[in-house]
């Protein structure tokens, strides 16, 4: 039975540190980019996946529009490709 029991143990210990070092703080990244999906609005600056910056003109449920130079091009993506929301910087 003690035999079993250490054998148990180390597997425990491992399952432990396994759980605190990547499934929770898995979970706060995702409630994270949850909280920042949920606060996108017109015209925040976005970061897509890609590294495409540019600025929200239009969204829908499924979809943003972002708008990325001066020129006004636009792109639409899914939701999923904003990677951030920039932050404004407050001396422009």
């Amino acid at each position: 039975m003690g035999a079993v029991l250490y054998n148990i143990i180390p597997l425990v210990l491992i399952f432990g540190l396994f759980f605190f070092m990547i499934i929770l703080p898995e979970k706060k990244r995702k409630k994270q980019y949850g909280e920042m999906m949920n606060s996108l609005s017109l015209n925040d600056d976005v970061m897509t996946r890609g590294g495409i910056v540019g600025k929200i003109v239009q969204m829908d449920e499924e979809h943003i529009t972002i708008e990325t130079s001066s020129d006004r091009t636009k792109i639409k993506l899914v939701r999923n490709a904003i990677a951030s929301k920039i932050a404004k910087e407050e001396n422009k």
